[in-house]
């Protein structure tokens, strides 16, 4: 029997969790459009990383085995299998259920063939003016044809010379900043064509004197596993722009096309994207339907969509008095994103941005908003004289390019940038301001296991700790001093990070459970992230477990620990919970006889985080705020609607109120008690009747 479950199949089947959200006939439809969209959107980056990844250790020949006991070859074939399943599952759902819906809410796609005849001429108008000149035909017979970009929509078109008898094939690439609903002219209702329909209707006028014989849409998708070769880096900026260049060119992992392309269009095509019948899926509709995320977020159609959940105002903040007035009067304050609100973490920038009594801002940044609130404040901060110092990872994935013009905003503003630590991806989530208060200075502090990024603050469950401990300042200072001036990741007085201490701690947490498992004393861990794969992590857990640790894991993604004991199986409980919001945080608790440890952090339980990243693991002393994590921590393990049980198999199954069980929803249990914590702190204030007084 294998020890662990393997990654990528654990991984198919956290999307295929997201997939049966998305099968949920109770949500209204455009819910369920989301959700599908997501499961697409995941198949897109897990193909680009995941998939070729392995496809070149295959080309390399490795025969090398992951801990599961599978080879390359042997992944890609299980992976092949199982995302056919569900992409089958997809478009099931697509034609039997989804489509008849958006027909029936009059919000699916018309054929052009059902149109009235002045709406066809408005459209084909439109088509001239405002796709045509977007367009550009690629001959594809020439000896080096030109590079099909990655994730694009591609319309395959063969032709024929009626004078010569010749065939050709060429390629035409629709832009993707053109929109891919097109709204129909004179309609009623809120009526569209697809962006491909109307340019396939027109495709021929693109090539006058030759006759068309087929056109498809397709599909390509390419390897996006190359990572920066740092060693050999003397510029790690010039570097990375090299690496996205490579990934235009790179090996194709998917080709995407419609069931019932002629055979040999398919053929054809695979020939010019290097595609073997491994690599090519053909699809029973339509083709990206990441695309169809749009339709949930825009604007209308409210019947069809959940009711929102409006972030709360924390509690623990006086909205009169500054951020720095709030910390330190409160000794720090733990805000539950995005039930409350993120608004403190862009004031503690924003105002230190523009106070007179801050010296210096210190900030690592990942993944920002594209109109970051925080990168224009770190700029303003800058531009007024404060000493300014950010650390931003270049290589973080698929936000490269951003990250990269993001700097050199920031760098034309002042800021002092650091491009990141050599050999690992620094992922931390911290900000350090620091202020002079009366002559002396004050360390103020931000830690979470969140992005700085508004935008996804908004639909990702995180923990933010604003606070000014002195301790924790004193390391905050440390680790900034660490990565920018590369010295050794030690003498930290309360934080881990890793790679030098985190795994170390967590270790030694699991084995003092055990250890009073076995002295017949009360052990408990739980703990929520993301994913698990460590096995140093996975061990101590089954040891633990087979002790008598009763451990409850909630894990949203990846997990390839299973018991493999039934001693262990008795004391193990792994769920799962997809929901609304992302469920993103990263909460552990160890019972430590008693005193309840709690930490939050960065990093996940993957060798990844804490072997190869910079992270963080900050220790949460206040009871108060204890109380508050385990309270959510226990909600997570309560929820017996949006969550699964993940089956030592990998497989999940999804969790259902027995008996006399009232349901319960953990993300609509959190969502109330933030209404009710602002609505009590809104009574307070109305009752505190505060005098004016004479000057």
């Amino acid at each position: 029997m294998n020890e662990y479950i393997n990654r990528e199949l654990s991984w198919l089947e956290f999307n295929q969790r997201v997939l049966d959200q998305a099968k949920r006939t109770n949500l209204p439809l455009l819910e369920r459009i989301k959700f599908l969209a997501i499961t697409a959107s995941n198949l897109d980056e897990f193909f680009q990383v995941r998939v070729g990844g392995l496809q070149m250790l295959r080309s390399a020949g490795s025969r090398a085995r992951d801990i599961s006991g599978l080879t390359p070859t042997k992944q890609l074939q299980l992976i092949r299998k199982r995302v056919g399943t569900m992409i089958a599952d997809q478009y099931k759902l697509i034609n039997e259920e989804i489509l008849p819906l958006m027909e029936i809410d009059k919000i699916s796609p018309i054929l052009l063939k059902h149109l009235r005849e002045p709406q066809r001429l408005d459209l084909e108008r439109h088509f001239l003016t405002q796709v045509a000149p977007l367009l550009t035909p690629l001959d594809m017979e020439v000896d080096t044809p030109p590079i099909l970009p990655s994730l694009n929509l591609i319309i395959g078109v063969e032709l024929i010379d009626p004078d010569t008898g010749t065939t050709r094939f060429c390629a035409v690439t629709i832009p993707d900043n053109l929109p891919r609903r097109i709204p129909i002219p004179d309609s009623e209702e809120e009526a569209y064509i697809l962006l491909e329909d109307l340019i396939g209707a027109h495709i021929s006028s693109l090539f006058p004197g030759e006759t068309l014989l087929h056109h498809t849409l397709f599909r390509v998708t390419r390897n996006g596993d190359i990572a920066v070769q740092e060693e050999d880096a003397l510029d790690l900026a010039d570097e990375m722009e090299e690496v996205l260049v490579a990934r235009k060119f790179s090996e194709c992992v998917r080709l995407e096309l419609p069931a019932g392309t002629p055979t040999p269009l398919v053929r054809r095509i695979q020939q010019i994207t290097g595609a073997g019948n491994n690599e090519t899926y053909l699809l029973k509709g339509p083709l990206r339907l990441t695309d169809f995320m749009d339709m949930a977020f825009a604007p209308g159609n409210e019947n069809l969509k959940v009711p929102a959940w409006a972030p709360q105002p924390s509690p623990e903040i006086d909205p009169s008095l500054s951020i720095f007035d709030n910390i330190a009067n409160t000794g720090g304050i733990l805000l539950n994103h995005p039930y409350e609100t993120f608004e403190p973490v862009l004031r503690l920038v924003e105002e230190a941005a523009d106070d007179p009594s801050t010296i210096a801002i210190k900030q690592v940044l990942y993944r920002t908003a594209k109109q970051s609130r925080i990168v224009a404040a770190l700029k303003r901060a800058a531009e007024n004289g404060k000493q300014v110092t950010v650390l931003i990872e270049l290589k973080a994935r698929f936000d490269e390019a951003k990250n990269l013009e993001k700097a050199e905003e920031l760098q034309r503003a002042g800021v002092q940038i650091v491009y990141g630590v050599k050999g690992l991806k620094t992922h931390a989530k911290i900000c350090l301001v620091i202020r002079r208060e009366n002559g002396l200075l004050r360390r103020y502090c931000h830690l979470g296991t969140g992005n700085y990024n508004e935008t996804t603050a908004k639909i990702y469950t995180d923990i933010s700790y604003l606070t000014c401990d002195d301790d924790l300042g004193a390391d905050a200072s440390q680790f900034f001093n660490t990565v920018t001036g590369r010295t050794k990741l030690t003498r930290f007085r309360k934080l881990y990070p890793s790679p030098a201490m985190m795994k170390a701690r967590l270790l030694e947490l699991i084995a003092g459970e055990a250890e009073r498992a076995r002295q017949g004393e009360p052990a408990e861990i739980q703990a929520k992230m993301n994913s698990l794969n460590d096995v140093q992590i996975m061990d101590a857990l089954q040891e633990a477990a087979d002790a008598g640790v009763r451990i409850s894991l909630n894990i949203r993604g990846i997990c390839c620990f299973k018991p493999n004991t039934p001693k262990a199986a008795k004391h193990i409980r792994i769920v799962s919970i997809v929901d609304r919001y992302l469920e993103h945080a990263r909460i552990f608790h160890f019972r430590h006889g008693g005193e309840h440890r709690l930490y939050i952090a960065s990093a996940d339980w993957m060798t990844r985080n804490l072997d190869k990243r910079v992270e963080l693991m900050i220790p949460i002393d206040d009871p108060r705020h204890i109380r508050r994590l385990r309270n959510i921590l226990d909600a997570c393990f309560k929820d017996n609607t949006q969550a699964s049980l993940i089956l030592p198999d990998g497989t999940s199954q999804p969790l259902k109120p027995g008996g006399k069980t009232k349901t319960f929803r953990m993300q609509e249990h959190l969502t109330k008690e933030a209404k009710r914590l602002a609505k009590n702190k809104e009574r307070q204030m109305q009752q505190m009747l505060e005098p004016y007084r004479p000057q």
